[in-house]
């Protein structure tokens, strides 16, 4: 009788649930996965050496290109080092303009994330209602910083300007005209913070939308229930953070746990699986856009009755504002040194990290006292949760494998870098 032996396949890196460039190598025995090996370097752009060889400031564009679904809460990362070894002590509306804004991202990604991982396990829907919501907060991201996902719009010391009192308006083309067009601008008569109150108290019910699709939904329930359960010890010892250490019943939030911005200040909540499978990560990550909203929603009160400095007023880390650089030759000085030169970070390490949509995200930075870094290093949540795969998936179906890249929510900026 013959002998029926494993056989290797290769998943990816063009397949279209591998969410970037993921080669998996899975050893199977039929329908079922003995082995997984995940090669990962596809997209290797070698950041952190790329951030070694300029000055401080022309590096923060990089962050944005790492996880680019979640830009300003990898710039925030990154900042905060830097003004970690400065010493700068931030302006406090900055602060709060940074608290929202990483809520925003948080609700970016995980809209990015149902949508995606639904249309993985074969719902349509879900993806196209999610980029609705997602392309109206987009909006804001190109509000402020001119761009729609490449922002750059947080700067050591606070953040590049203040938010627009006037938010953009659709003009009528052939896509947008009569009342369709007036439907489109009905949020857009006041400020970025009018807009956002409208979205905040529009959005709660979108969520109960995609819940309405798939939380009871029988199908999603049969490929996400007790599907790539993570123990919580298991957790633990893979350097699980954010949404996959939750999932497992761990209400580990930097967030709360080591406050920064204004997290402090603001009231929500951290929710938690108990079964640690697919079904309560997508539980999880559902409740923290709620949760998100909330912020957002303390945020906008805030910056409504709080005007103030967004950046700090020190030339040698800020720029001096135009109309000052016409009036005096030292601003204008100042201002080609900044963006020539740069500036000198005293000497010294330290890490900084914040609660990115996928978890923690760090940044370990060294200085020898030079205008650029002399030693920076990532620390990259997606890449701490895909080694753990091979021990997740083992004995699942095949089908499984890609509910399990779905959750773990990877993107391959942050983790080949």
């Amino acid at each position: 009788m013959e002998e029926i032996r494993n056989y290797t396949m290769n998943f990816g890196p063009q397949h279209p649930a591998a969410h970037g460039v993921l080669r998996l190598v899975l050893e199977m025995d039929g329908e079922t996965v003995v082995r997984a090996d995940p090669h990962i370097g596809l997209l290797h752009r070698g950041t952190e050496k790329l951030a070694e060889s300029k000055p401080y400031n022309q590096s923060i564009g990089y962050m944005d290109r790492l996880d680019y679904v979640s830009m300003m809460c990898n710039e925030h990362a990154y900042v905060r080092a830097i003004e970690n070894l400065l010493g700068v002590e931030v302006p406090e509306r900055a602060q709060w303009i940074r608290t929202m804004f990483d809520e925003i991202t948080r609700i970016l990604n995980h809209l990015m994330w149902i949508g995606s991982n639904a249309l993985d396990l074969g719902a349509m829907a879900v993806f196209l209602y999610a980029f609705r919501e997602r392309e109206e907060l987009m909006d804001c991201y190109e509000a402020v910083s001119g761009a729609r996902m490449h922002a750059t719009y947080y700067r050591p010391g606070g953040v590049y300007r203040d938010l627009p009192a006037q938010m953009p308006k659709y003009k009528e083309s052939r896509w947008h005209k009569g009342n369709d067009l007036k439907r489109f601008n009905q949020w857009r008569e006041g400020s970025m913070l009018d807009y956002l109150e409208s979205f905040c108290a529009d959005f709660p019910g979108k969520v109960d939308e995609y819940e309405e699709l798939l939380t009871g939904n029988r199908i999603w329930k049969q490929r996400t229930v007790d599907i790539g359960v993570v123990p919580p010890d298991l957790a633990r010892a893979w350097g699980m953070t954010g949404p996959m250490l939750r999932g497992s019943g761990i209400a580990w939030d930097l967030r709360k746990k080591q406050p920064y911005a204004k997290y402090a200040e603001v009231d929500f909540d951290i929710p938690v699986g108990v079964n640690g499978d697919c079904y309560d990560r997508y539980l999880v990550r559902v409740e923290e856009m709620r949760q998100s909203n909330r912020i957002i929603q303390q945020c906008v009160a805030w910056l409504k009755a709080n005007p103030g400095p967004v950046i700090v007023q020190n030339y040698k880390v800020a720029p001096p504002k135009r109309e000052e650089m016409k009036e005096d030759m030292e601003a204008l000085i100042h201002h080609f040194k900044l963006f020539t030169e740069g500036y000198c970070v005293p000497a010294g390490e330290t890490y900084a990290a914040v609660e990115a949509p996928k978890g923690e995200f760090g940044c370990y930075l060294i200085s020898d006292g030079a205008n650029k870094p002399f030693r920076c290093k990532l620390r990259a949540p997606g890449f701490a949760h895909l080694s753990s795969m091979d021990t997740v998936v083992r004995g699942h179906m095949l089908a499984d494998v890609v509910a399990m890249i779905g959750t773990y929510d990877v993107v391959f900026g942050e983790i080949d870098r």
